[in-house]
């Protein structure tokens, strides 16, 4: 059936259902757009496809190499990015090799190691003493100030028998702070196996898993750390925690 004899169908149609000419006649116009609008998408349809018109290339992507060119020549991989196979990163590191590996003092299997200014206590070493080296690593690196770490464990900077009194109070071996004075008298005398406390009237440190611990400053300046190094002891008195 055409297009016109359908719309003639359906104006008989809608005059017998009693719609009227007015209502037939805007009913034959709306049916009649519907129609067109059907015959263009059956025409846009069986119309055969335009190819796609290819962009032009852009300087940076012809700046991108083949897989041949890159296989031929590795050097031509361009960076990674986000979004494609990761992101770049630099490599570069403001630690030297030296600060990077792990250090153990040589000669003693058994002691500590030193990686990038952090204590790792040995897997056989009594608790006591992982508390003690664990607490000094929280610590490392605070500014040395006099008095620092003696009217609370907990400060925002150190003196010498602070820090030694914040690492044996890790392993808790001690109740509140000590001066460097009272470190002479405290534990028993002479070294210990895991830890020894040197002590005087103006200055302590503390030798802990073959590792000292200490205030004094070197390069990278004062405050608690640790030191593979071991320094004079000429004029110390000589303390360790019973059984340690």
């Amino acid at each position: 059936m055409g297009a016109t004899a359908a719309l003639a169908t359906l104006a008989i149609a809608f005059g017998h259902v009693g719609i009227g000419v007015s209502g037939g006649h805007q009913a034959i116009e709306a049916v009649s757009d519907s129609l067109a609008l059907v015959s263009v998408q059956h025409r846009l349809e069986a119309a055969p496809a335009k190819p796609a018109a290819k962009a032009k290339p852009t300087a940076e992507a012809a700046a991108v190499p083949t897989a041949a060119e890159i296989a031929a020549d590795p050097s031509k991989l361009p960076p990674a990015s986000a979004g494609s196979n990761g992101t770049t990163v630099p490599h570069d590191s403001n630690l030297s090799r030296g600060e990077i590996f792990a250090h153990r003092r040589s000669g003693d299997p058994n002691a500590a190691i030193l990686l990038t200014g952090v204590a790792l206590p040995p897997p056989n070493a009594p608790e006591a003493v992982k508390g003690a080296i664990n607490a000094a690593n929280t610590i490392v690196g605070r500014p040395y100030v006099w008095g620092g770490g003696h009217a609370s464990f907990y400060s925002s900077s150190y003196d010498c028998s602070g820090s030694v009194s914040f690492a044996l109070f890790g392993g808790g071996l001690i109740p509140r702070p000590l001066t460097s004075g009272e470190l002479e008298h405290w534990g028993a005398p002479g070294p210990g196996k895991w830890i020894t406390v040197y002590a005087n009237a103006g200055h302590t440190f503390a030798e802990i898993a073959g590792l000292r611990w200490d205030t004094v400053g070197d390069e990278q300046g004062t405050g608690p750390r640790w030191h593979l190094a071991t320094t004079s002891t000429a004029g110390f008195v000589v303390r360790h925690p019973p059984g340690l």
